[in-house]
């Protein structure tokens, strides 16, 4: 059964701590690393074999298999996936950012340019779940980045990659997909094999594995965030639907034994009656055993004087999710700041993010929220600045710059801005 908890009664650990697992996978997946590096192609053939039990002849999946997965799917749900990705790419052509050049001073341009990443790997979960949602969320921002070669990988079931995943990658625009999972599918994106190609950044949430994968590979590869297991948090007045704020909260529980599901209220007969709806609806849910270990493990409901100091608790937590269940939600939007993803009054259902709305559903986990934020188009981007200065404007700078130079001990940089203007003095 879920905590109810007492702002100013409990002790402020037990407020905002959290049940988390310490991986333990540091080695295993050095291990596979470290062979996949070695043996290219045979060590994912093999580890196909193994982990996922599908023995396979190639790795790449062919034209026809996404011509079958869009027949597979179905017009419906096609049309579902297409409506949503413009949805995606409609709020994420805002942050498209433009090169710039200055010519502010006489004889100086100065200016940035913005180009996209090469090439970018793209991780989706495959298995036991199947998340065409992350493949549209991931690859959209990447395409409108520019990014002209986005390479999918995703654990074969049976040999094959879901449908629906196929289908949503041919929607988003991915280039290449691969029938890989696990440690050594990131091992292949980021050091390359005769079949997989190397790229400069991967993205994509995982597993456990996938994610101490993307841990030991960066630096080798730029990468997205290590996401965490996943967060919702409910700011809810006395006036909410207790049958509601259960569904919310229980729509992270069923993701993941360490997901967490909290509510901070001002009432505590709201509190007692969202516990009640919880061991209502759980027993109810495909995925009961996997949500009961998460409202037992990390749910909590905390009872706070008033709505004001319930979102200062939500800003100290900073989680992933963060709905405001109350008539006005803008009046409180600038007292948020720290959270993934801000959904607004009573209408709104982080499921509505998840799928449909626009706004990345790639978040930042585990209180990272308080300095990181959702996937964007800045991510698949890199920027270049330059420099442009005649000789008269560099002389007129010359002694300035070698003076400061000089504070720093840094004769040879002295010399440089002074080497090229003339008779300008050698530096001290």
């Amino acid at each position: 059964m879920i905590k109810i908890l007492r702002y100013g009664e409990t002790p402020n650990n037990a407020i905002f701590s959290r049940e988390l697992c310490a991986s333990g996978l540091e080695q295993i997946v050095e291990e596979i690393i470290a062979r996949v590096r070695a043996e290219g192609d045979q060590a994912l053939f093999d580890y196909t074999e193994k982990f996922d039990r599908a023995k396979l002849d190639a790795l790449e999946v062919p034209q026809a298999a996404f011509d079958a997965a869009l027949e597979a799917v179905g017009p419906e749900f096609l049309a579902i996936l297409e409506e949503a990705a413009e949805n995606i790419r409609s709020f994420h052509r805002h942050q498209l950012r433009s090169s710039f050049v200055l010519t502010e001073k006489p004889g100086v341009v100065l200016g940035q340019k913005v180009m996209p990443l090469a090439r970018v790997g793209l991780y989706v979960p495959g298995g036991t779940a199947s998340y065409p949602s992350s493949v549209l969320m991931n690859a959209i921002p990447a395409k409108l980045a520019g990014v002209p070669e986005l390479i999918m990988v995703s654990p074969p079931s049976g040999g094959r990659i879901s449908p629906a995943i196929l289908a949503a990658a041919k929607v988003a625009g991915a280039d290449r997909v691969f029938r890989i999972g696990g440690a050594q599918a990131i091992a292949a994106l980021a050091y390359g094999t005769e079949s997989v190609p190397q790229v400069d950044k991967i993205v994509g949430p995982g597993n456990a594995y996938v994610a101490e994968a993307k841990k030991q590979v960066f630096g080798q590869v730029a990468i997205d965030m290590i996401a965490g297991p996943s967060e919702i948090l409910v700011v809810a007045d006395a006036k909410s639907d207790p049958r509601v704020i259960a569904a919310d909260l229980l729509s992270q529980a069923e993701h993941d034994t360490m997901a967490a599901a909290v509510l901070v209220t001002e009432s505590s007969s709201l509190a007692e009656q969202v516990s009640a709806e919880l061991e209502r609806q759980i027993p109810l849910l495909p995925r009961a055993e996997i949500a009961r270990s998460s409202i037992d493990m990390n749910g909590k409901i905390i009872v706070a004087p008033d709505i004001s100091l319930a979102i200062d608790i939500a800003n100290e937590i900073a989680p992933e999710h963060l709905e405001l269940c109350v008539d006005d939600p803008f009046a409180y939007l600038e007292q948020v700041k720290n959270a993934g993803s801000i959904f607004m009054g009573r209408n709104c259902p982080e499921a509505l993010g998840d799928y449909w709305a626009g706004p990345n559903h790639t978040l930042p986990t585990l209180g990272t929220a308080r300095f990181s934020s959702p996937l964007s188009v800045d991510d698949f981007v890199k920027r270049s600045s330059f420099t442009y200065y005649t000789k008269e404007a560099l002389a007129a700078v010359a002694e300035k710059v070698a003076y400061f130079a000089e504070q720093e001990g840094l004769s040879a940089h002295a010399r440089s801005a002074l080497a090229r203007c003339g008779e300008g003095r050698d530096p001290q």
